[in-house]
């Protein structure tokens, strides 16, 4: 699995942290960089969803879960909460 973007230079190991870790690790990524094209936001879980997508059937069930407590995290750090 790629943990690599042209957008975004990411922390190391982002991904084996726990959801909230994680969301604030993408967001400083996010935030910071120059080269993306998007909004913050959508670059933060853009490479949140890009990652889950690549390891695909190779995540576990606790991991899957994981990683979308990781993107309602990163939902409330951006002020983007489903009303």
């Amino acid at each position: 699995m790629t943990e690599r973007s042209d957008a975004l230079d990411l922390e190391s190991h982002v991904f084996t942290r726990g959801p909230r870790q994680i969301a604030l690790s993408l967001k400083r990524s996010a935030d910071r960089s120059w080269r993306r094209k998007a909004e913050p936001f959508r670059s933060a879980m853009s490479m949140l969803t890009f990652y889950q997508n690549r390891a695909g059937q190779n995540l576990s069930g606790a991991k899957k879960r994981l990683l979308e407590q990781a993107k309602d995290e990163l939902r409330k750090l951006y002020g983007r909460e489903p009303d």
